[in-house]
């Protein structure tokens, strides 16, 4: 996700052997959700009553789930991640099949999600989440037979705890099919309040967008809300009235047509932030084109813009393309070929959903820079840079989030020096050097929730982190580390099934920084990551001599090395928390760390 403003917060294992097993369970399973589709859609001819949210059906079986309650952690319905619940811990969902429709003039929805998980630990209340303002219609379990039977189901605040009727094993698999709908979300300012956006072009027609990285996907569909459990790969079929167009994840693969209807029927082939998963609709333009990565495969790229702005959509294609060429050869190749890479103009600024990202910067370059223009549009190249950080590379918990955001915001100085010279990149650092707060550690080592975690840091603290390390280890051992955090190494490169996605922790970084450059960086990270207080480098100059040491909170250790400049010669200073002194000439002008490398109190 994109940040806006300081004052604000906002923006922003190997899988290959279960995805055989998945893939042999969607053959077996494929008629009958091709039937359950084709249900939802003939009944989707308007609005229909629905039961009242706090219904119970056949509460017998449902009394031994009461206990759950008092052991299970209290989390805003507006707030994602966090403490999961036992219930939600005992399951890892393997895919998602949602089916639904839009009704943008009573600014509701109606669909059916199928569920199918594997059960890690004894489970028989099935848990889900989804806002209280949605009504669930019916729940059904799915055999292995495909035989069909309802199942009692509770609403408890933004959950729904479903009985299974028996306690399923370890290995188990288990397959429910949810009926919901209502009026979600509206967003109360997306996409940092999302929700659902219900907006109009500028020729009048419906423009609607979800939006729910910190909210949580269960603001407009039934969904375990985790960031540390993406399906391996996922049905979305979505029906709006002509002529709307409905722009989504993963590739299209048919467009069914009534007289007054279309659904547009997309699968998504790899693992996906649930997120991630979006709605983009609007009576949509598609500008194709093809685009050859670097591994030498040709994928599709398309940009659905709005009827008013396919002239200047066409203009900027190429310039995003560029971008996406910057990337592969930073990071490596772009992680979701298989299926597209796609762009949808939409009535919010911008959001990182996984092959369809949000542009909402009206071709301004200076969206998400405060109105400064750097010669490229900022906006687009940061969401961009998250279908590595964030899509491809997921924080298995969202205390790690600057890996998505920091590493994201790195990437526009990067590509500013790369395009234009190191001197810009240097002004684009000094440009964000008062966004931020230092209030809160970077990387709690708490298990927080997306809204805990999220502030102005995680962008430009971790960018400044990252620019910083960058100094400390050198230009050849940071490239390396960027490259093997997004990639563990060439072979994965080269992986398309979904394999090459991964959830990671801030240790693993740092981790791996150490193991490139045999050193011991724990102190680095202690004082720049887990503690929010930065250094402060206490300077004393005499005639003679220039004095230097580093204070740190609680005395942590701080070895950072400093340039120091003498009427225009620069050394490298070892520095640390003993005062260390430096002979210069009387009357020397001396400038201390002349570059603004080191991201330090001032």
């Amino acid at each position: 996700m994109t940040y806006q403003s300081a004052e604000r917060f906002g923006e922003g294992g190997d899988r290959a052997a279960s995805l055989c097993i998945l893939f042999a369970m969607k053959i077996t399973r494929m008629m009958g959700h091709l039937l359950w589709v084709a249900g939802l859609l003939t009944s989707c001819s308007g609005p229909s009553e629905a039961p009242d949210a706090s219904v119970v059906t056949d509460t017998s079986l449902l009394s031994e789930s009461k206990a759950s309650d008092l052991r299970s952690p209290v989390t805003d319905p507006y707030d994602s991640g966090g403490v999961m619940l036992p219930e939600q811990a005992a399951y890892d969902v393997l895919f998602y099949d949602l089916a639904i429709e839009v009704l943008p003039d009573e600014k509701a929805l109606r669909g059916r999600v199928g569920v199918e998980a594997s059960v890690g630990s004894p489970l028989a209340q099935f848990v889900l989440d989804l806002d209280s303002k949605l009504d669930v219609t019916d729940v059904i379990g799915i055999d292995e037979d495909m035989a069909r039977t309802p199942l009692p189901f509770e609403r408890r605040g933004g959950k729904i705890w479903i009985s299974l009727g028996r306690t399923f094993q370890p290995g188990e698999r288990i397959s429910v099919e949810v009926g919901y709908g209502g009026q979600p979300r509206e967003a109360v300012k997306a996409p940092w309040d999302g929700g659902v956006t219900w907006g109009k072009t500028p020729s009048g027609e419906h423009w609607i967008a979800t939006t729910c990285q910190t909210i949580g996907a269960d603001v407009w569909w039934p969904v375990k809300d985790h960031v540390s459990d993406e399906p391996d790969s996922m049905n979305l079929h979505v029906t709006v009235p002509k002529p709307l167009v409905a722009a989504c994840n993963g590739r299209l693969e048919r467009v069914d047509e009534t007289e007054t209807h279309r659904t547009y029927n997309w699968y998504i082939s790899t693992p996906i932030n649930v997120y991630n998963v979006a709605l983009n609709i609007a009576p949509y333009d598609a500008i194709e084109t093809e685009y050859t990565s670097v591994t030498g495969e040709t994928m599709p790229v398309t940009f659905w813009v709005l009827p008013e702005d396919v002239e200047s959509g066409r203009q900027v294609l190429p310039e995003f393309l560029d971008h996406l060429r910057f990337f592969e050869e930073v990071l490596g190749p772009y992680p979701f070929r298989a299926d597209k890479y796609g762009i949808a103009q939409t009535p919010h600024l911008g959001m990182e959903h996984q092959t369809i990202i949000a542009y909402g910067a009206n071709f301004d370059n200076g969206a998400m820079t405060r109105g400064e223009d750097w010669g490229f549009d900022a906006l687009h190249h940061h969401e961009l840079s998250h279908e590595w950080w964030g899509n491809l590379v997921t924080n298995a918990e969202w205390s790690d989030m600057w890996i998505h955001e920091g590493f994201g915001s790195y990437m526009q100085p990067l590509y500013l020096e790369a395009r234009q010279g190191k001197e810009r990149y240097h002004a684009y650092m000094a440009s964000v050097r008062d966004r931020m707060t230092n209030e809160h550690p970077l990387a709690d080592r708490r298990t927080l929730s997306a809204g805990e975690i999220y502030g102005s840091d995680i962008y430009f603290k971790g960018a400044w982190v990252l620019h910083t390390l960058r100094y400390l280890i050198g230009n050849e051992a940071f490239g390396n580390a960027l490259r093997r955090m997004a990639y563990p190494n060439s072979d994965w490169e080269a992986r398309t099934d979904g394999s090459q996605c991964r959830f990671v922790r801030t240790d693993d970084f740092v981790s791996l920084v150490e193991r490139i450059t045999t050193q011991d960086l724990d102190w680095f990270f202690e004082v720049y990551v887990r503690q929010p207080k930065l250094p402060e480098l206490v300077i004393d100059r005499a005639d003679d001599a220039v004095t230097l040491h580093w204070m740190t909170v609680g005395e942590l250790a701080f070895p950072m090395p400093v340039q120091v400049s003498i009427n225009g010669e620069v050394q490298r200073v070892e520095v640390s928390n003993e005062p260390v002194r430096v002979a210069v000439p009387a009357g020397a002008e001396v400038e201390i760390d002349p570059n603004d490398w080191i991201l330090r109190e001032k």
